[in-house]
C-alpha cells in the first residue's frame, strides 16, 4: 500500500449528525457540495462512533482508544484523557502545522495549535459585541430547544459562517501571525518533532469544528423552509417506547413533563434540523474555495462525533441508550491516493488516529486501538474477520438506575431546563457489537438485546429470548467477549514489549490478503 508523502490534511466535524441525511446517504438533498467533493473518494456506509457523547467520542478520534481506555466517559473530564501520543502529536512529529477553528470540546488547549480560533459552543461564539453577540444572546435564550420561526439575524451571524472565517484567515496566512511574521498555514512558526523541514514546505492540518446541527434546533431563511416538505416519516414514535430499554421511557418522561407537548414540533424539529445541513453545506463550500491549489494535495476528512435521536421515539437530541440512530456517523474521505469507492465494512471513529498515522509516513502510538484504513482508502481487500464488527460503549460508571429512580441531578426536577446527559439514563454501564445484521446490547444489571438490523432497523424488538436465535445470540455474545479482551488497555508500556501486527490488525491473518 503506497500513499502521497505528507498531503494537507483537512479535518470537518460536525456536532450530532445522524447518519443518512444526506443525498449520498439515502436522504434529502442537504450537502451537495460535500457530497460531491467525497464521491471522488472513499464513503464509509457503516461507521460508527465510540461513544454517543461529544467528549468521549472526539477524546477516541484523537486518542484512537475506546472510553473505557482513554478513560473519558462524559463531557466534564476532557483534561483526564489518558494515552500514550496524540494525533496532534502524530501530526507534529510528521512536520504538520496545527491549526484550529470551532468548538473544542477535547483535552488539546488552544497553545498545542498554530493558530486557533474559538472556542465556540453551541449557543455561543468568542465574539462580546455586535450582531454576533446578539444572536449568541438570542441562541441562549432559545434553551437548547426548536426555533419554530426563521431565525432573525443573517448568515453571516451563525456560528458555521463565524467559524468558516476563522479558517480562512487560517488560510490566508493571518491567524497566530506574531511580530516575527509565524504563524498561519504558510509559514507556520517552527516546532518540536518538525526537524528540518522547509517551513514554506510544511503540511498543514486543519481542523473545523462545527457545533452544528446540534441543538438549538434553528435556522433563517431560505434554509428554514428548505426541507419542509421533506421530513420523513419516524422509525419509532413514543408509542413504541413500551418495548424498549426503561432508559427511553425515563428521559421521556422528564422531558414530557418540562415541556408538554414537546413531541408535537417534530416536523418542524426535522425540518429545522436538515436546513441546519444545507447551511452547514454552503459554508463548508466557502471553505473549500478558499484552499483553491491547496485542495488537489489536501486528504479532506469529513465526518460527525455521533448521531441524532432526530423525532425518533418520540425523543429529541441523545442521551437514551445505544440505538444506531446515536451510534452511526457519516464518514468519508478523499484526497490524493484515495479511491473513489463506498466501502461496507465495519468501521469506527478511533480509526482517524491510526489511519492518518500510517498515512503521513509515521507510526501508530502504543495503546491505540483503532485499526489504520489506510489500505482500505487505498482500495485493497482487508481481511472480512478484521472489520466485520465494531464495539460501541456508554456509561458514566458505577451501577445503573432503574426505571423509577429520582435522585438528584445537576438540574432541577422543576421548570423547563433538562440536560439529556444525565447520570441516570448514562449511569452504570453498557456495551454494544454491531456485526452485519445483528446487534448485541448488554449493560452492567444483565440486560441484554439482540436485534435483527436488517428486518427491525428502529430496535423494536428484542430477539435474546428467541430459542430460534438461540445460536445468534451466543455468537454475538462470544463476538462481544473478545471485543472486551481486545480493548484491554496495552498502557503504560514497561519492560516487555507487546506483539503489534501491520496497520494494528490484530484479527487479521499473518499474511494479509492483496
Amino acid at each position: 500500500m503506497q500513499s502521497p508523502s505528507r498531503p494537507n490534511i483537512l479535518l470537518l466535524m460536525t456536532d450530532q449528525q445522524r447518519a443518512g441525511c444526506t443525498a449520498a446517504e439515502g436522504g434529502p438533498d442537504t450537502m451537495p457540495r460535500l457530497d460531491a467533493l467525497h464521491a471522488r473518494g472513499t464513503r464509509f456506509d457503516r461507521a460508527h462512533t465510540s461513544s454517543p457523547l461529544c467528549v468521549p467520542a472526539r477524546t477516541s478520534l484523537l486518542t484512537g482508544r475506546f472510553p473505557s481506555a482513554h478513560r473519558v466517559r462524559q463531557n466534564s473530564t476532557a483534561q483526564h484523557a489518558l494515552y500514550d501520543a496524540d494525533l496532534l502529536e502524530v501530526l507534529r512529529a510528521a512536520g504538520y502545522s496545527l491549526h484550529f477553528s470551532g468548538k473544542p470540546h477535547m483535552h488539546p488547549r488552544p497553545d498545542d495549535f498554530d493558530s486557533f480560533h474559538g472556542p465556540f459552543f453551541h449557543d455561543s461564539g468568542p465574539e462580546d459585541s455586535g450582531e454576533q453577540a446578539a444572536f449568541d444572546d438570542w441562541l441562549r435564550a432559545l434553551d437548547h430547544g426548536v426555533g419554530h420561526e426563521p431565525t432573525p439575524f443573517p448568515v453571516s451571524a451563525q456560528l458555521p459562517h463565524r467559524i468558516v472565517d476563522g479558517a480562512l484567515e487560517a488560510l490566508a496566512g493571518t491567524a497566530g501571525r506574531g511580530a516575527d511574521g509565524s504563524g498561519g498555514l504558510d509559514g507556520a512558526r517552527a516546532a518540536d518533532g518538525a526537524g528540518a523541514a522547509d517551513e514554506e514546505d510544511r503540511p498543514f492540518f486543519l481542523w473545523v469544528s462545527f457545533p452544528e446541527p446540534h441543538n438549538p434546533y434553528q435556522v433563517p431563511e431560505p434554509y428554514f423552509d428548505m426541507f419542509a416538505d421533506q421530513v420523513g416519516e419516524r422509525a419509532a414514535t413514543a408509542a413504541d417506547l413500551d418495548g424498549l430499554d426503561w432508559r427511553f421511557r425515563w428521559l421521556r418522561t422528564l422531558i414530557e413533563e418540562k415541556r408538554p407537548g414537546y413531541d408535537e414540533e417534530w416536523r418542524r424539529y426535522r425540518a429545522n434540523y436538515l436546513g441546519m445541513l444545507r447551511l452547514l453545506d454552503d459554508q463548508i463550500a466557502r471553505l473549500l474555495d478558499g484552499l483553491g491549489d491547496h485542495l488537489e494535495n489536501t486528504l479532506v476528512i469529513s465526518l460527525s462525533d455521533h448521531g441524532d435521536l432526530f423525532g425518533d421515539y418520540g425523543l429529541q437530541r441523545k442521551g437514551a441508550g445505544l440505538p444506531e440512530a446515536l451510534l452511526r456517523i457519516p464518514l468519508a474521505i478523499t484526497g490524493p491516493g484515495v479511491v473513489a469507492q463506498h466501502r461496507d465494512e465495519h468501521v469506527s471513529i478511533v480509526d482517524v488516529l491510526p489511519t492518518l498515522a500510517e498515512w503521513t509516513g509515521g507510526e501508530i502510538p502504543a495503546g491505540v486501538q483503532g485499526r489504520s484504513l489506510a489500505p482500505l482508502l487505498a482500495g485493497e481487500p482487508v481481511p472480512a474477520e478484521e472489520f466485520g464488527s465494531i464495539l460501541g460503549e456508554l456509561g458514566y460508571g458505577g451501577v445503573s438506575y432503574d426505571e423509577h429512580a429520582r435522585p438528584p441531578l445537576h438540574f432541577p426536577y422543576e421548570g423547563r431546563q433538562f440536560d439529556e446527559l444525565n447520570s441516570v439514563t448514562l449511569g452504570g454501564e453498557m456495551r454494544t457489537v454491531v456485526a452485519g445484521r445483528w446487534k448485541l446490547v448488554v449493560d452492567d444489571l444483565g440486560t441484554q438485546r439482540l436485534h435483527d438490523l436488517e428486518a427491525d432497523p428502529a430496535e423494536l424488538h428484542d430477539l435474546s429470548g428467541d430459542p430460534d436465535r438461540s445460536e445468534d445470540l451466543l455468537a454475538m455474545q462470544q463476538l462481544l467477549l473478545r471485543w472486551l479482551l481486545r480493548t484491554a488497555d496495552d498502557l503504560p508500556t514497561g519492560t516487555y514489549t507487546s506483539r503489534t501486527r501491520p496497520h494494528n490488525w490484530r484479527w487479521a491473518p499473518e499474511t494479509p490478503p492483496g
